[in-house]
């Protein structure tokens, strides 16, 4: 199955399919998937750089920003995230910090 490129500043995921392998982990082993927006994206971004003092790119930060936005529906449970990446021009990474601030 394809799907049009997504429009999304994690460019890491914006890919049209998925590969054998890695679509039969996720139908065996994923129980849910989430998704969030580029503004969730930005908020996770400058919470990390804020708070934590570190960079992490888009696509690195997707996973903590839905960890982030959905909190409610997470409670209770053992959830671990991981942070990748800091492959982001520093230009680029002051213009998405300033969006919204």
């Amino acid at each position: 199955m394809r799907i049009e490129v997504p429009k999304t500043i994690a460019d890491g995921a914006q890919t049209q399919s998925l590969g054998r392998h890695t679509f039969e982990i996720i139908r065996r082993d994923a129980a849910d998937i989430f998704t969030v927006t580029d503004g969730e994206l930005i908020d996770a971004m400058r919470f990390l750089a804020e708070r934590m003092k570190i960079v992490v790119e888009p696509t690195g930060c997707l996973g903590f920003a839905a960890a982030r936005t959905r909190g409610a529906q997470l409670a209770g449970q053992r959830v671990g995230v991981i942070l990748s990446g800091g492959n982001v021009d520093t230009a680029r990474l002051a213009e998405l910090l300033a969006r919204g601030a």
